[in-house]
């Protein structure tokens, strides 16, 4: 029977409700603050989320242990954004970061050290299917992280735990605010830790060669200057200005990083795609079977759509059933109803 676990704490109320519920069931649960990356230029929030993560195993009665992960984080994490970003796609730092940290080297590590499984603050859920586990959709909808987590293997699932993947985000509230948790009241987090309050442009600028270009419409006319073509993705709205003529808005169809230029349109729809190539495919299970429909998510949050599989060589190809804004770098996420199927990197 399962005993001992460690959850990663990051100073949030999810994973501090997560610990919470675990020690309930009657676990013998011990907290562990992963400490990642950052560059000495920005200002990040680590040892404030550190300080609340020991808060809460305080208040819980649990242990504390801290990792430090930065070496490996500034490796699997940073370094591959901002190799994608040079080559001009847009990557998922939060698709690498669980993949490589907290289902990587975080849950090798918790093995290591005599945990039989570890748990995350995520909002997915997971199924004992017959022979397998399934990666499910959270109750809550809106809060849904499964799309992050598709690259996990059934070895990983076996091993993990989603304490709150059947909970609202108002219902963890509450929570952690009946067991008068020191980090009840704190906002969420938004985005990356080591980009701190600035701007992602101003972060890549220290790493990639981003220079205003020129924003050119459909015919070629140039209507704005751009930051840097390599900030910019599909279907992007805002982060260029545009000349007093234009008029309407526009809209990123695609982007040209040698030449540094950004081409933009008024219809969304031009930078949509027919189809497109998935690479580094991994599943949670199996392979899908080709030639039927699926739902995928090209984007975190976004409305699922219908898509087909083929082969293409060795390469699978995707096919939607109406032309779709999918971006290079990005994850498409398969699914078959709640269940994640896995995925791939759009090419």
């Amino acid at each position: 029977m399962l005993h001992k676990v460690f959850v990663g704490l990051s100073g949030g109320v999810d994973s501090a409700v997560s610990a919470a519920l675990l020690k309930r069931q009657g676990l013998d649960v011990t907290g562990v603050f992963i400490k990642i990356w950052q560059p000495e230029f920005l200002e990040c929030t680590w040892k404030e989320d550190r300080l609340d993560a020991m808060r809460v195993c305080a208040a819980l009665d649990i242990p504390f242990r801290e990792l430090d992960l930065s070496s490996e984080y500034k490796k699997e994490v940073v370094e591959t954004m901002v190799a994608d970003y040079r080559r001009g796609v847009t990557p998922n730092p939060d698709v690498l970061c669980n993949r490589s940290i907290k289902f990587g080297a975080f849950a090798e590590w918790a093995k290591a050290e005599g945990a039989e499984a570890i748990a995350t603050g995520h909002y997915a859920q997971k199924k004992d299917a017959v022979g397998h586990y399934e990666l499910m959709r959270a109750v809550d909808a809106s809060k849904d992280q499964s799309y992050f987590l598709y690259r996990l293997k059934q070895t990983d699932l076996a091993r993990a735990i989603f304490p709150i993947g059947g909970l609202l985000k108002s219902e963890v509230r509450a929570e952690a605010k009946r067991l008068a948790l020191p980090v009840a009241h704190k906002p969420d987090s938004q985005g990356l830790c080591f980009v701190g309050d600035v701007s992602m442009r101003d972060f890549l600028a220290r790493y990639v060669a981003v220079a205003p270009g020129d924003v050119i419409d459909e015919s070629g006319k140039v209507i704005g200057e751009h930051e840097g073509a390599a900030l910019y993705t599909l279907g992007q709205r805002h982060g260029f200005t545009l000349s007093a003529a234009s008029g309407t808005p526009q809209y990123v169809t695609g982007t040209d990083i040698e030449k540094n230029i950004v081409r933009v349109s008024a219809r969304r729809e031009d930078g949509a795609r027919k189809s497109v190539l998935l690479m580094d495919t991994s599943w949670v299970y199996r392979e899908p079977a080709l030639d039927r429909a699926y739902l995928a998510q090209a984007r975190y949050h976004e409305q699922p759509v219908s898509v087909t599989l083929s082969k293409e060589g060795e390469t699978l190809r995707a096919t939607f059933n109406s032309p779709h804004i999918a971006s290079p770098g990005q994850s498409l996420v398969l699914y078959e109803g709640d269940s994640c199927l896995g995925g791939g990197v759009i090419v």
